[in-house]
């Protein structure tokens, strides 16, 4: 043991020793690299096409939820910026499309664009509130004529009586 000495010299005893290496009994296996999936230039094209086709769709989503932002905006009529009587609406929309890949009858691909339809939501609720209404004045149409059989009926029956 070597004594080690504070700065108010008292010793301090610390036990010093000399790291040895243990054997190795066993052989280190070395590194080998990765086995790499090699993919076809084929198969390359085919998975980028399905990556912008789905980035296509991603978008389509981000820009119908901004019109639903919007929309939800412009039926609150308040937002800060914008003074109250300047503004019919927040957003105005023009014909939108997005990048889409077609694949053709040879197999071969075409890069081309698909539109955005941004009314759709609108169109089809418009097209099911339709058909409520229709369904009601049948419905209604129905208990009438029900309504007024049964009061017919209830005045014949009277009038045999």
């Amino acid at each position: 043991m070597k004594k080690i000495q504070n700065s108010y010299e008292q010793p301090i005893s610390v036990k010093v020793s000399l790291l040895q290496p243990a054997p190795v009994t066993t052989p280190i296996v070395p590194l080998q690299p990765q086995e790499q999936k090699i993919i076809s230039d084929q198969e390359r094209l085919t998975a980028q096409v399905e990556r912008i086709n789905r980035m296509a769709g991603e978008l389509e989503a981000a820009i119908l939820e901004l019109k639903a932002i919007a929309n939800t905006l412009n039926t609150q009529k308040r937002y800060p910026l914008i003074k109250s009587k300047q503004y019919k609406n927040i957003c105005q929309y023009l014909a939108v499309s997005v990048p889409w890949v077609r694949q053709k009858s040879d197999q071969s691909f075409i890069l081309t664009t698909r539109r955005v339809d941004l009314f759709r939501a609108e169109r089809e609720a418009a097209l099911l509130a339709q058909q409520l209404r229709q369904q009601t004045k049948k419905r209604l149409a129905s208990q009438r004529h029900r309504k007024n059989k049964a009061e017919a009926d209830r005045k014949r029956f009277f009038k045999k009586h």
